[in-house]
């Protein structure tokens, strides 16, 4: 990476980490306030006027300081012209927004800059918790401006996994005999930053997850010395016309080819 880059995707960074915090607080303005809920037609999920009111932050801000940039939302009706971009914002504003309205704390809001298909910038803040999650291509991940590494745990050691049950039923025996399963996390962003900050080994992301719900969480975790791969071990690529990705595995590097193995056994029984 150039330096003329390096110091680009770092100016995006305080950029983004700025917006997000700003974000953070406009979204927990609402939390335990009972904010106004839409159902959306496509999955039956909640959206709320937090996640509005804090998507419309982060367009405010970022849109006037990257016009050049294209954009991606959770929130936002998608505009095709973001594909001819080769720099993206891509946004969740609140990222595990049935957490937000149940009164739970983990959820956060997830920027990142996307670029020819990759993170370079990412950033996820959860107010709830007080937690800062921030990487930049070539740099270290940090939570709270403290370094973060993967777990250091031995295939041989428990590994904690954030999996279903139901799946985790279908792996070899061998494999199920060495997981402790961690109980749900609502939000994919967060649960992936858990991957990336060493609390877990592993998850695997069901089909289905999207763009804005993976990409900042992608770098944090890579920056950390993990990766977000899918079944055949390739790294995600975002920005594209589908934004939606089929079964995923987050992992430290060098975790991923058990973790991909035990799946595959799985897959051909």
């Amino acid at each position: 990476m150039s330096d003329s880059n390096k110091d680009r995707w770092q100016s995006d960074l305080t950029l983004i980490a700025d917006a997000a915090k700003e974000a953070g607080a406009v979204a927990f303005g609402f939390f335990n306030q009972s904010p106004e809920v839409w159902w959306k037609n496509g999955d039956r999920s909640p959206v709320s006027a937090a996640d509005f009111a804090a998507n419309k932050t982060l367009e405010t801000i970022l849109r006037k300081a990257r016009p050049d940039y294209g954009w991606l939302s959770e929130e936002t009706d998608d505009d095709s012209d973001r594909l001819a971009r080769e720099t993206t914002f891509i946004i969740d504003p609140i990222d595990g927004t049935r957490a937000f309205l149940g009164g739970q704390k983990v959820w956060c809001v997830s920027v990142a800059v996307v670029h020819r298909g990759r993170p370079v910038a990412g950033v996820l803040y959860a107010p709830a918790l007080e937690e800062l999650y921030q990487a930049v291509d070539g740099g270290v991940a940090t939570k709270n401006g403290v370094p973060l590494a993967v777990s250091a745990a031995r295939p041989e050691e428990t590994s904690r996994l954030a999996i279903g049950e139901d799946l985790l039923a279908t792996l070899p025996p061998e494999f199920r005999a060495r997981v402790t399963r961690q109980k749900y996390i609502p939000s994919l962003a967060y649960r992936i930053a858990m991957v990336a900050d060493g609390r877990l080994e592993g998850t695997f992301v069901k089909g289905n997850s999207h763009d804005w719900d993976l990409a900042a969480a992608d770098l944090i975790l890579a920056c950390a010395g993990g990766g977000l791969v899918d079944l055949e071990g390739r790294p995600v690529v975002y920005n594209s016309a589908d934004v939606t990705h089929k079964v995923l595995c987050a992992a430290p590097a060098s975790r991923i080819d058990e973790f991909l193995a035990a799946f595959a056994v799985r897959r051909d029984s």
